[in-house]
């Protein structure tokens, strides 16, 4: 199973992938690139910037990607 694959079946199980999930889980660095394969394929998925603190306790922003399903499947 390819990275793709692997990010697709994260977000149809759990809705949402941040960064730091798929380095973690997945080992996977680059994200935004998978997510926009997926969209090009015609997934819809919606990028909510967030907030949070980094692991040196200084803000931060970061992108959550959330699932919405496959266009022609609404």
């Amino acid at each position: 199973m390819n990275q793709i694959q692997v990010v697709l079946g994260h977000l149809q199980k759990y809705g949402t992938i941040t960064s730091m999930e798929a380095i973690e889980k997945y080992g996977c660095t680059r994200l935004a690139d998978k997510v926009l394969k997926l969209k090009e394929r015609g997934y819809i998925i919606n990028t909510v910037m967030m907030e949070g603190t980094n692991r040196y306790g200084d803000e931060c922003r970061f992108a959550k990607y959330v699932y919405r399903g496959k266009r022609g499947e609404e």
